[in-house]
């Protein structure tokens, strides 16, 4: 009797492996951008080259040439807070899509259970009345759906892409993670750079305001000069405080993204001695935005919308589940395992849907909901080709402001220069070389700010197109699964966050 149970069980395991699945076959939507990255003036002033590798196949360790960043973004990668949630969300989602893969197999469990039961003498039949008792052990399946129609199975297979997601989802919150950190290093060592500059222009403000003073008392210059320079000094002391001010900001910033105290010795001093990060070449083809994470979440997640219109459709289907129990039964428990107490049921049962008009709706949602994930899906590829073409827009044409503001400040310099032998002489009045040195001042901290966003530029550019996320240590295992339930495109990485 117990064999039957098995070979019934059997029969009905080897049905539910042959079950059909209702979900709609997966068309991947074409790409609503354009196959090329935007050429023109703007894109054109950095020349190819051949020799760089791409951001996808270019591990952030050899693209940030800085030692002090290495490490920085090293220490960032092991304590942020963010990205250790995005850590355990894929933990979350794999042991999800484990529950649901566990609904195709039987829940087997063994059961004991003691009965007494006592009958009045009008029920008993024999004219007076009994009590009963009855012990029980026995081992079965409370209810197993055959999955016939793929309803389960298009429930696992849902599963099983939104683990994928939230793969994705964390790989491109490490990607975003280390841009944002280089970001923060970057703006933090301009405005170190910024700081001495102020400091320095402080300094050489107040030795003028001295002269100035001096030559008063003795009557060679006008009051108004002392006055104008004294405006000067106030304006650079402003500036001190000001940079003073945002340079504690940034450490307090890349503390808060690092998750613990950064040491000092790993800041760094200012922008012109942070070694830039390696050339990368973006290539013509925007083909390689499929592969950013934020692009291939998005399509995990319109494929797991898609596996939940087959579970919908099929609860138009009957559903079919299996009762089986085989075990013992005895009235006196020294019985319960003697020969002839052997005991066994098996209960099949089908549910047909007649009337519900919720499955309808049902549809209707799962309908819905894949056709927005097939807009989100679309726009997150027009979203990743407009940062990618502003990236690249900043990177044709920032070489030149730096060149042409280099030449700029070099032009004030020798303008402040000259005022000042001009002022020295007599031949002009203080008032030039006021203003020659608040041209210089800003000309100096616009060129600070250029070359802060050449070297950002690089970061976003690297993080735009796919790169920040190759660490084998970092890599998800991804469930077993066999190989007819291999998901329909592959788990792949890749960038997203542009950073300002």
């Amino acid at each position: 009797m117990i064999n039957s149970v098995l070979k019934s069980s059997l029969i009905g395991a080897a049905l539910l492996v042959g079950g059909c699945s209702l979900a709609p076959k997966y068309v991947r939507p074409a790409s609503p951008i354009p196959g090329n990255f935007p050429s023109g003036p703007a894109y054109s002033q950095v020349p190819a080259n051949a020799d760089a590798p791409t951001a996808a196949d270019l591990p952030w360790q050899q693209f940030f040439t800085d030692e002090k960043l290495q490490k920085v973004i090293a220490i960032t990668l092991a304590n942020n807070r963010d990205l250790r949630v995005a850590a355990l969300n894929v933990e979350r989602a794999r042991a999800m899509y484990g529950v649901r893969r566990a609904d195709l197999l039987p829940s087997v469990s063994a059961n004991g259970s003691r009965i007494r039961q006592h009958q009045t003498a009008e029920l008993s039949g024999v004219g007076h009345g009994t009590t009963s008792n009855q012990y029980r052990v026995d081992v079965g399946i409370a209810s197993w759906e055959l999955d016939f129609f793929g309803r389960i199975r298009s429930l696992s297979d849902a599963a099983l892409e939104e683990f994928f997601a939230t793969q994705q989802a964390r790989r491109g919150s490490q990607i975003m993670l280390i841009s944002e950190t280089a970001g923060v290093y970057l703006t933090l060592a301009a405005d170190k750079e910024n700081l001495k500059l102020s400091q320095d222009t402080l300094t050489a403000q107040r030795n003028s305001y001295d002269l100035v003073k001096r030559r008063l008392d003795r009557g060679l210059v006008p009051e108004l000069d002392l006055y104008r320079v004294q405006a000067q000094v106030d304006t650079a002391r402003r500036a001190v405080a000001q940079f003073t001010q945002f340079v504690a900001q940034d450490q307090n910033a890349l503390n808060l993204l690092a998750g613990t105290q950064v040491p000092a010795d790993l800041l760094p001093d200012d922008l012109s001695r942070v070694r830039p990060p390696r050339d990368i070449e973006p290539g013509i083809s925007s083909a390689v935005l499929l592969d950013r994470p934020d692009i291939a979440e998005a399509e995990h997640r319109l494929l797991a919308a898609n596996a939940n219109i087959g579970a919908a459709r099929a609860a138009f289907f009957p559903r079919i589940s299996l009762t089986a129990a085989a075990g013992t039964a005895s009235s006196d428990l020294s019985g319960l395992f003697k020969a002839g107490s052997g005991v066994w049921s098996y209960g099949p049962q089908i549910v047909l849907p007649i009337f519900d008009p919720r499955t309808w709706s049902a549809v209707k949602v799962s309908n819905a909901e894949r056709d927005i994930a097939v807009a989100q899906y679309e726009q997150a590829i027009q979203v990743s080709f407009r940062d990618v073409a502003d990236a690249l827009a900043v990177r044709g044409t920032v070489g030149e402001q730096v060149t042409a503001q280099q030449s700029l400040v070099h032009a004030v310099s020798e303008t402040y220069r000259l005022s000042l032998t001009r002022y020295d002489k007599g031949i002009d009045s203080y008032l030039d070389v006021l203003d020659a040195q608040r041209s210089l001042f800003a000309a100096q901290q616009d060129l600070i700010s250029l070359n802060r966003t050449q070297m950002t530029n690089q970061v976003q550019l690297y993080a735009v197109l796919g790169g920040g996320w190759q660490n084998p240590q970092m890599n998800d295992p991804a469930p077993e699964i066999p190989a007819a339930e291999t998901p329909a495109v592959p788990a792949t990485p890749a960038a997203t966050e542009h950073q300002n």
